[in-house]
């Protein structure tokens, strides 16, 4: 009969990642035959699960390209690396440049350009193309905790810091285009240019809702998180806004310009922090049907979006998870952790 056995087989070819294989025995008196072994596969992942090594520290952030077909993903030392989607997932490039460790990664909406944020104080831009860094956008004074690209296609950068200021750069120049002084440390950032407008929050637990055009106040702020606020997420249309907190809530909020009641639409629970206090972050599936979150106990969690029902928590990592993230196009959730490694799972359609 047709079985499937697992090995791990470490492709040094990939810069020493480590894959599942899949090998195939076919009884060749019962070739004929066909055999259902395992569930079946809705994605177009080499293997059901794919854990991807190569990383010497932590890892923090980890994206998938707009198209679905390349990862990057950053952490503790410095560097980002690059990943095929697909095959063996290969650790195809690197890019270093960096001088303390990543925070953030975004892609730019063509998926030419990647955005980063660390601890370094400073942001860079990156062509994915040459692996080269583009430019290095500095003006913060203390740790970049977080980055949005635009989602306009513009070249366009927002970044919020531990020196409690938003920035706004042009990433064809160096110097930011414009700052704002807020009176906490900012710990994560959402870019919504599409309606000219951005979000910032931080310490204080509080979400607040600019205009590019008028940063003198916030056209509204959000509040309901009981403690500090690690990630802010739009959804593909720019309606909706998740965010992740140190209250142990991933919560949905109505960020339409002229939305009226409350603007808290959702309360989603399971994903916890700890004392490690990292900056855990949360996804949107492409369709907005589902919502996804790491979490310090080790697990992936991921609800319904409208009925908050947890559809999954997926266990397999040694370490806080850091961030989730969704394919745009295939029911696949990458994951990234402390433990130095990601997983790729395929998930029901």
């Amino acid at each position: 009969s047709s079985s499937r056995t697992w090995t791990m087989a470490e492709k040094r070819a990939g810069g020493g990642v480590l894959v599942e294989v899949k090998r195939t025995r076919q009884d060749p008196s019962e070739a004929g035959a066909i055999v259902q072994s395992g569930p079946a596969r809705t994605s177009g992942l080499q293997a059901p699960v794919m854990q991807l090594s190569g990383h010497a520290g932590e890892i923090f952030t980890a994206r998938f390209s707009p198209k679905g077909n390349t990862i990057a993903s950053s952490g503790f030392e410095r560097s980002i690396f690059l990943w095929n989607t697909y095959g063996d997932c290969e650790n195809f490039a690197v890019l270093a440049g960096h001088k303390g460790p990543v925070v953030q990664l975004e892609w730019s909406a063509d998926g030419s350009e990647l955005y980063s944020a660390s601890t370094d104080k400073c942001c860079a831009v990156w062509d994915v193309e040459t692996g080269g860094r583009v430019r290095q956008l500095r003006g913060h004074t203390s740790l970049v905790n977080s980055c949005a690209a635009s989602r306009a296609g513009k070249p366009s950068l927002v970044s919020g810091s531990d020196d409690r200021t938003v920035k706004i750069w042009d990433t064809r120049r160096r110097h930011a285009a414009l700052s704002v002084e807020l009176a906490y440390q900012v710990t994560a950032v959402a870019n919504n240019d599409l309606v000219d407008q951005f979000m910032s929050t931080g310490i204080d637990n509080v979400i607040k809702v600019w205009d590019f055009r008028n940063v003198e106040q916030p056209v509204y702020t959000m509040e309901g998180h009981t403690d500090t606020v690690t990630s802010l997420r739009l959804n593909q249309e720019g309606t909706a806004l998740l965010s992740n907190a140190m209250d142990n809530t991933v919560r949905m909020w109505n960020v339409q310009p002229f939305a009226s009641g409350a603007r808290q639409l959702k309360v989603f629970v399971g994903a916890q922090h700890n004392f490690e206090k990292n900056l855990i972050k949360a996804a949107w599936s492409k369709d907005g049907r589902r919502v996804g979150c790491g979490s310090a106990d080790r697990n992936v969690y991921v609800w319904n979006a409208m009925t908050r029902e947890m559809m999954y928590c997926l266990p397999g990592h040694r370490g806080v998870v850091n961030e989730v993230d969704f394919h745009p196009t295939e029911p696949i959730v990458l994951s990234c952790s402390s433990d130095k490694k990601l997983y790729l799972g395929e998930i029901a359609p």
